[in-house]
């Protein structure tokens, strides 16, 4: 059974992943930053929790060598804070450590398992804030963060090993606590693709960034 690490797992698109990915017959974690609210979701979900603070080196590094590798991994935790990057630059250093820090060192730490197996799917959930061609939108630091993570995802599959792909993914406009209540999509829709990329096939793509099983530019 391949095993699953969905960050920020316990509420909106990450919980809608990690159910997804259960229903798919994997071993899902789920990461939350409160070990309570995990626990708890959790057990609705069928799934385990662990602890999980991106803002936390000591103890992402410590959960994940608790879970002793994994076969997915959905970087999905995000944060957003409508406030100027310049009068606050405290919210641009929060956004890159959650959005693209904390990913990469993610990633690194699991490397050791992906050499073994020579199987492996990485999902970062990112968004067409994040994309430059269509202009790096949204409030504060959020699009910047989501630009890195995207340079991220389209240099990686140079240093990957063989068997392992990774891709981005923008979910759309979700009814989530961040998205807000009159967002387009439920999470479920907004998971969709997200799911897909976590259970590519072996000739799947790789270094891509796509909405709606599509490609979407940069």
């Amino acid at each position: 059974m391949r095993r699953a690490l969905v960050t920020g797992g316990n509420r909106g698109i990450g919980r809608a992943i990690a159910a997804g990915l259960v229903a798919y017959g994997l071993d899902v974690t789920i990461g939350a930053r409160d070990p309570d609210l995990g626990r708890a979701a959790a057990a609705d979900l069928g799934c385990r929790s662990v602890h999980l603070d991106l803002l936390n080196p000591k103890v992402y590094s410590e959960a994940m060598e608790g879970l002793g590798g994994v076969d997915v991994l959905v970087n999905n935790a995000g944060v957003l804070q409508d406030v100027s990057m310049l009068e606050d630059p405290a919210e641009f250093t929060t956004a890159m450590l959650v959005m693209v820090h904390a990913p990469f060192d993610l990633i690194r730490m699991n490397m050791g398992h992906w050499r073994k197996t020579a199987w492996g799917r990485i999902v970062n959930i990112s968004s067409d804030w994040g994309s430059f061609a269509e202009g790096l939108a949204g409030p504060g630091a959020y699009g910047v963060a989501k630009a890195s993570l995207n340079a991220l995802t389209k240099a990686l599959p140079r240093d990957l090993p063989p068997g392992v792909k990774v891709n981005a993914m923008c979910p759309g406009w979700v009814r989530t606590r961040m998205g807000g209540a009159g967002a387009t999509r439920s999470p479920e829709e907004g998971a969709e693709t997200a799911i897909w990329l976590a259970t590519l096939p072996e000739d799947g793509p790789t270094g891509g960034f796509f909405r709606d099983r599509k490609v979407i530019a940069w």
